[in-house]
């Protein structure tokens, strides 16, 4: 066997080994378990009691809901920005939104395609989607970052999945990711302060709702091409 090959048996056995252990500490571990199924008020608290052990809890939860959004973004988003502030909030959320992103969209191209084209299955649109993501690819990552066409964690399969080049990829997740995950991070905030900032809530809210309406016009969109 090459050294190539083993280095990539390698890989994916630590990648199984982490992802085995993560799956085990939020689905089958009480403390992962409490995690996981308390609200967002509930669960900054905890992570903020452990001190430096919460916040890199809460960091690694988006990377870990990208992979397997089983919560809200919204929820983990609103904890982080609970435990280090609008300002680092936003940061830490997006920071780690790309990392998880670019970490699915390695994961399909080299490690996960059978698990990856399952998954997708669930989504009809991916198949146009994916058409023009190869034709296109940094202008549809972005326009799927920018409204919600597909799940985020969908677009970054669907790009590992096809030959989307990584650059173009990464660019598009970037810039795209910059405006929605603030936006998200600011209604999460909101949220948490809710008599001091409904009214602004509400205007966040109204264009989230307008970007849910835009991505579903466009689904439908690539749909009716499809059939």
């Amino acid at each position: 066997m090459s050294l190539f090959k083993r280095s990539r048996l390698l890989q994916l056995f630590i990648l199984l080994v982490v992802g085995g252990g993560l799956i085990y500490f939020f689905f089958f571990n009480k403390m992962g378990i409490k995690l996981t199924h308390t609200n967002m008020h509930q669960l900054s608290d905890h992570l903020r009691d452990l001190g430096w052990t919460g916040r890199w809890i809460g960091m690694l939860l988006i990377v870990v809901q990208t992979f397997f959004p089983f919560v809200p973004f919204v929820l983990v988003a609103g904890t982080n920005v609970a435990i280090w502030g609008i300002k680092w909030g936003f940061i830490v959320n997006y920071v780690m939104s790309c990392v998880g992103a670019i970490a699915s969209f390695y994961f399909a191209r080299y490690y996960g395609h059978a698990w990856v084209e399952a998954k997708l299955q669930k989504f009809p649109v991916v198949q146009q989607f994916s058409v023009r993501l190869e034709k296109h690819g940094f202008l549809y990552v972005l326009l799927g970052r920018l409204i919600p066409v597909l799940p985020s964690s969908a677009i970054n399969f669907a790009a590992g999945l096809t030959r989307v080049r990584f650059i173009p990829f990464l660019l598009g997740t970037l810039i795209g990711k910059l405006p929605i995950v603030f936006l998200e991070s600011m209604i999460a905030h909101d949220l948490f302060h809710f008599q001091k900032y409904k009214g602004r809530l509400l205007w966040l809210l109204f264009v989230f709702v307008v970007l849910l309406v835009l991505g579903n016009v466009v689904k439908k969109v690539l749909t009716s091409n499809r059939k």
